[in-house]
C-alpha cells in the first residue's frame, strides 16, 4: 500500500497527545513527523538572548524534532523510526508506522535555507511531496484563525489559499509552508490532535463528510 500520507505532529502536543495520536495512526499507512517543541523554543529563546550562527539554530532545532520523534517512539509499540526515505517504506510495509528521523534526510537533501521561518511545517511539506503523500499539520487548536484564536474578534477559517495566508502576520503553521504549498501545487489540512478522531477522519477515504472544525489550505 505504501505511505499514503504525512502527519506532522507539533511539538505543543508533546508528550501526551503527541503519544496517543502516534498509537491511533497504527495501520493508516502514515508517517509521523514531530515538531521540535519546546526544545526548539528553548533554543529560540537563546537565540534572541545570545544570537547564534542562523546555520547552526537551524540545524539545532532539527536535532530537537529527532530528539522528540524517539521520546515518542519509546512509548508506541506500533512505531519504528526510520533514518531514510527508504527505510520508512520498508517499516510502512512491514505493518508499522514510521516515525521520520528527519536529520539525515535533510542533511542530504538540504532544500532550505537556515532560518527561523523553517520548521517542522515545512520540513513535512516537503516530505510529504517527496513521497506524493496527502499532508496533515496537527496541531494544538482547530485550524487557522483570523488572529490567534484567544484574541477578541478572532475567527475560525475552514478552507482558505495559500496565496492568501502568505499575508498574515503569524498563524498556527510556519511562515513558509504557504510558499511551499504553492511549489508544490499543493493542499494540506490543519486539524486539531487533541481530538485523534479528527485527524483519523481527515484519513478515511470513506469520509467526506466532516462534522468538526478544520482548516484546509489551498495550493493548487
Amino acid at each position: 500500500m505504501g505511505i499514503k500520507q504525512v502527519v506532522k505532529i507539533g511539538g505543543s502536543l508533546f508528550p501526551d497527545y503527541a503519544i496517543e495520536l502516534a498509537k491511533q495512526l497504527k495501520n493508516t499507512n502514515s508517517l509521523i513527523i514531530l515538531g521540535g517543541g519546546d526544545f526548539a523554543n528553548l533554543i529560540r529563546k537563546y537565540d534572541d538572548e545570545i544570537h547564534f550562527s542562523q546555520e547552526t539554530t537551524h540545524w539545532t532545532a532539527i536535532d530537537c524534532m529527532d530528539i522528540i520523534a524517539k521520546l515518542v517512539d519509546d512509548k508506541v509499540d506500533s512505531t519504528k523510526l526510520a533514518y531514510s526515505i527508504e527505510e520508512a517504506n520498508k517499516i510502512s510495509n512491514e505493518g508499522f508506522t514510521p516515525i521520520f528521523i528527519v536529520s539525515r534526510f535533510l542533511k542530504t537533501e538540504d532544500p532550505f535555507e537556515c532560518s527561523w521561518d523553517v520548521t517542522s511545517d515545512s520540513i513535512a511539506a516537503y516530505v510529504s511531496h517527496f513521497l506524493n503523500a496527502k499532508l496533515l499539520i496537527v496541531t494544538n487548536v482547530n485550524g487557522i484563525y483570523t488572529q490567534e484564536p484567544k484574541e477578541l474578534g478572532s475567527t475560525f477559517i475552514s478552507k482558505i489559499d495559500a496565496k492568501t495566508l502568505l499575508t498574515f502576520q503569524e498563524s498556527s503553521i510556519d511562515v513558509m509552508l504557504p510558499s511551499l504549498l504553492l511549489e508544490f501545487g499543493t493542499n494540506c489540512y490543519v486539524v486539531n490532535g487533541k481530538c485523534p478522531e479528527r485527524v483519523l477522519s481527515l484519513i478515511d477515504d470513506n469520509i467526506n463528510d466532516y462534522n468538526f472544525d478544520y482548516t484546509q489550505i489551498i495550493g493548487e
